[in-house]
């Protein structure tokens, strides 16, 4: 058991729903995250090793307590079926006390 630091997000893309929608069940059923909200179909332009890129991915943000962040990040990147994955995470500055509590409950 480790004490709630507070609320914190995780931003990741994926090739699609799906995708996201599995790896979100498996951070889930760790109680990694509490939560996951999966956008799909969303335009990504990019560049990458030195080409642009355009390709429809599916996102995804992860609700969880920041004294997981570091290892419900670890395992995304685990799960994350590409080679670099870019995963975004970072502590909230403010939050409603319920869903800092409901966060919370996963360091439980």
């Amino acid at each position: 058991m480790m004490e709630p630091a507070g609320p914190a997000l995780i931003w990741c893309p994926f090739p699609d729903a799906g995708i996201a929608a599995a790896t979100a069940k498996t951070l889930l059923d760790e109680r990694l995250v509490a939560c996951a909200n999966i956008l799909p179909a969303m335009l990504s332009l990019f560049e990458w090793n030195g080409e642009r890129g355009e390709a429809t991915e599916a996102g995804a943000l992860f609700k969880t307590d920041a004294a997981l962040l570091d290892r419900a990040v670890a395992r995304l990147a685990e799960e994350h079926p590409y080679d670099e994955p870019a995963i975004l995470a970072w502590h909230c500055d403010a939050a409603t006390p319920g869903t800092a509590a409901w966060l919370g409950g996963l360091t439980r």
